[in-house]
């Protein structure tokens, strides 16, 4: 398995309202991954942390959202198949990660 994948999103909401923002916005996530033709298992909450797994071209496809005072800190690991899109993922998760957080 490569290294994971991981993207800082820096926000001025403080922990809590990042971390509801997230929360609030989880069912748009899920339609947005089901129209893309990928699954997602429910996502967990441990403290500050969203884990989740999505799957897509047949991988499973894992990582973390901590949520963090003025950042929210997103790790995924990629299987070494999917690893040859990992610019491509780096820059959806900081667009989508940014519109997340946004008001």
């Amino acid at each position: 398995m490569a290294k994971p994948l991981v993207v800082v999103i820096p926000h001025q909401l403080g922990r809590a309202e990042a971390r509801r923002r997230i929360e609030a916005r989880l069912g748009q996530g899920r339609d947005l991954v089901q129209k893309a033709g990928l699954t997602m298992q429910d996502p967990v909450w441990e403290g500050d942390t969203l884990a989740f797994v999505l799957g897509a071209m047949g991988q499973t496809v894992g990582g973390t959202i901590a949520v963090e005072d003025e950042a929210a800190r997103v790790e995924v690991r990629l299987p070494l198949l999917l690893g040859m899109f990992s610019a491509k993922v780096r820059q959806v998760i900081a667009e989508k990660g940014g519109e997340l957080l946004a008001a």
